[in-house]
């Protein structure tokens, strides 16, 4: 396919790729990524796409079925749900883990249940709320995979709404990212709940458990996780100067190796990255060639402006070329997209901007036609 030297005139544009700056950041977690939440551009990532087991962090999309049923007007916030034995044997103190701290027989809140699901990581609280929507955690979990699925979480397949360890309980670290995103876009009226720091039921008060809110600018969310098979993760959201960035890790050794991580990758997501942008100034960035009309070339442009954030150490270098199905076959009107601009790192990443024509070319009538037809049979390699 014909190849243009643009270069000088798009060098500013570098980079503009999900994942590119693998080779630029390094985490000693198992499984990493950097979102921007406006965007949804993927800045960093590291084996992103795997299936992992997701822990605790599995309780946002618990939370956020229980948001959209909310929403439907299928339940409300001061409906009260009984908590069954089950829900107190299998995620109350006695069990060691993550517990709101309910009784068997209490009547709490949707509204206190989502508290204690959000800020103290409640396996309790997660499966009376299974129970009461759907009436069963079997069957609540059903509904979160289906859930995922219609959102394009693929990789999403939950058997149960706490995160405990279950076969098959899996979810890839950019599904939980694109999660979270969702969860931020869709649902800003519960959303500042994952920003509160403490949460107190039966007069036991428990932190919550995301290690840098508080202590960093702009987080404001979202759900640590661990288990033995699992490591320590955390999904993160923070907002500075209106741009909104979200981490995922998982995999990570201990509690402080999380804490570290998490502020060391939020510092970057916002620190290590730009955002540049090439305005649709109308420039001709190649000519493409035309089979069957009145000209033979037809000048391209970029269709829209583009709008880029990279690592700052992306832009420095990369190449650009025009790829098309060639030659175009007239007519071809002014603003036809009929071509990409495909612009690559050195690493070997891409990204594709579409093409649009800047003129249009009018086709040949018959005798021109006839004629162009019988130069292709005396020269075919024409």
């Amino acid at each position: 396919m014909p190849r243009s030297p643009l270069i000088c005139i798009l060098s500013m544009v570098m980079a503009c790729v999900s994942g590119a700056q693998a080779q630029l950041l390094q985490t000693d977690a198992a499984h990493a990524v950097i979102l921007d939440h406006e965007t949804g551009q993927v800045l960093f990532e590291k084996d992103a796409d795997t299936a992992m087991v997701p822990a605790s962090m599995t309780k946002v999309m618990t939370a956020h079925l229980v948001f959209d049923r909310i929403r439907s007007g299928e339940i409300a916030l001061d409906d009260r749900l009984t908590v069954s034995e089950r829900a107190w044997r299998e995620g109350g103190w006695a069990t060691g883990g993550s517990t709101m701290g309910l009784g068997i027989g209490e009547t709490p809140t949707v509204e206190e249940l989502l508290r204690g699901v959000i800020i103290v990581s409640g396996n309790d609280a997660c499966i009376v709320l299974a129970e009461g929507l759907s009436g069963s955690e079997e069957l609540f979990a059903s509904e979160m995979t289906a859930l995922a699925q219609e959102m394009g979480l693929s990789s999403a397949r939950f058997q149960n709404a706490s995160g405990l360890n279950a076969e098959g309980h899996r979810i890839s670290a950019l599904d939980m990212a694109r999660l979270a995103s969702a969860t931020i876009r869709e649902f800003p009226e519960f959303y500042p709940v994952y920003a509160e720091d403490s949460f107190t039921w039966n007069g036991i008060t428990q932190s919550n458990r995301n290690p840098i809110l508080g202590t960093m600018s702009g987080v404001d969310g979202l759900k640590t996780g661990h288990l033995s098979v699992s490591g320590y993760g955390l999904v993160a959201s923070a907002e500075r100067d209106g741009v909104r960035r979200i981490i995922v890790i998982n995999g990570l050794e201990s509690m402080a190796a999380r804490a570290r991580e998490a502020e060391r990758l939020m510092r970057l997501a916002f620190s290590a990255f730009d955002t540049r942008r090439v305005e649709r100034s109308g420039r001709r960035l190649g000519e493409l060639d035309v089979w069957m009309g009145q000209a033979r070339r037809v000048g391209v442009t970029l269709e829209a402006p583009i709008e880029i954030t990279a690592h700052k150490r992306a832009f420095a270098n990369g190449t650009t070329h025009i790829v098309y199905d060639g030659p175009l076959e007239a007519p071809i009107e002014a603003g036809e997209h009929i071509a990409d601009l495909q612009i690559e790192l050195a690493d070997g990443s891409s990204v594709t901007a579409p093409l649009v024509a800047m003129e249009s070319v009018e086709k040949l009538d018959f005798i021109g036609r006839s004629i162009e037809g019988l130069a292709l049979m005396l020269d075919p390699g024409t």
